[in-house]
């Protein structure tokens, strides 16, 4: 178990999870970042007492230094904040919860310093993944999924004692707010019903991204570096209750699934605790209360982003940094209302079939990268 953490993101959906389960655990909290949301970041300071804190806009930080002056927690601001209390010395464990491509400069400098990861942030991985691990191999650090779907594969893979005997990772997926829905039923579907998760409280970017499946095809690009799998080896399976949150397949036929209730108390608390087990607070799975768990194949002709997603993940390279700065772009002009629905993965099939296919050097290039891929999605409507 891990016994002081620092938390990036710590003002957003999962963050606050983690401070929960780090309450529940008695965990010490060395640090925390968030981006704008400073009144909840002076509130969690208040509580937990952290030595650090970084706020991404440089403007609040110097407004947040001000209203916490009265207390002990030193706070610093921009990229360089975010890089430094994920490399306190003091840290057991980063938790890198911020949302999008600004989560991979601080977890390789958390690498860097030697921490274990609880990863959340997946476009870490998505754009990044083979210099992360690679670090991480490097450095001896390991990688614990917060994704529930990846949480369930890693612990299902603790039974692997050869990867020989794997046949495949099965990864399920809630559907979200739209299944069984035809493209004609979404043309014009607002903002508030792609918000409307059934079964998740997330933040709105990841909701969106659930509602267009775009989440699942991140999370395949994210399960092939994690678990040094093939693309061939990772299916998707629509399990609307949420209730098997993923599953591994052997060569015998033999297939071992996790389950439990929807929360992502669980695999937060899975990788604090990691290799042990301790009461989080997580509420049972009372399986009287499901008559019926059901299956069904992913609908590819209406939700077209899983197979987008695989596209560019065959295509490696620079195509993955592409592929994910064109949705994260995507997503803020929908959310904006400046798009419709149907048009994020539009616009993310333009930007992959606009760019080519550069070799990315070094974690430094994927930034610039970004840019230019966001310019040319903004330049479409």
């Amino acid at each position: 178990m891990k016994n002081s953490i620092c938390v990036l993101g710590s003002t957003g959906s999962i963050g606050t999870q983690t401070l929960e389960v780090a309450r529940k655990l008695k965990t010490k909290i060395t640090a925390l970042a968030a981006n704008k949301n400073i009144s909840l970041l002076e509130n969690q300071i208040r509580e937990f007492k952290p030595p650090f804190a970084a706020v991404y806009d440089e403007n609040l930080a110097k407004k947040l230094k001000e209203n916490i002056k009265d207390t002990d927690t030193k706070i610093l601001s921009g990229m360089n904040g975010l890089c430094e209390v994920a490399s306190l010395e003091s840290s057991e464990m980063v938790v890198t919860a911020v949302s999008g491509m600004i989560g991979l400069k601080p977890t390789i400098c958390a690498i860097n310093a030697k921490k274990d990861i609880a990863l959340a942030n997946k476009e870490t991985l998505v754009v990044g993944g083979e210099f992360v691990m690679q670090e991480a191999k490097k450095n001896g650090v390991s990688i614990f999924p917060v994704d529930s779907e990846h949480s369930a594969i890693f612990q299902c893979l603790q039974s692997c004692k050869d990867k020989e005997d794997l046949k495949k990772l099965i990864l399920t997926a809630s559907g979200g707010p739209f299944f069984g829905k035809t493209k004609d039923e979404l043309k014009n579907v607002t903002i508030k019903d792609a918000l409307n998760h059934p079964n998740w409280k997330m933040g709105a970017k990841i909701t969106i991204d659930s509602a267009t499946m775009m989440n699942k095809g991140l999370e395949i690009i994210e399960a092939m570096h994690l678990f040094d799998t093939p693309l061939d080896k990772i299916d998707v399976i629509i399990h609307p209750q949420s209730v098997v949150h993923s599953m591994i397949e052997y060569v015998d036929g033999c297939i071992i699934a996790q389950m439990g209730t929807p929360s992502m108390k669980a695999p937060i608390a899975c990788a604090i605790t990691y290799p042990h087990r301790q009461n989080s607070g997580i509420e049972s799975l009372d399986f009287t209360k499901y008559s019926n768990l059901s299956f069904y194949k992913p609908d590819d002709e209406t939700f077209e982003a899983i197979n987008i997603c695989r596209k560019a993940a065959s295509l490696g390279g620079a195509a993955t940094t592409v592929l994910n700065a064109a949705n994260e772009e995507a997503v803020s002009l929908f959310l904006n209302e400046k798009i419709k629905f149907l048009e994020i993965t539009e616009l993310v099939k333009k930007a992959l079939d606009n760019f080519k296919n550069p070799e990315i050097l070094n974690p430094e290039d994927i930034p610039e990268l970004g840019r230019k891929t966001r310019e040319f999605i903004s330049k479409q409507v």
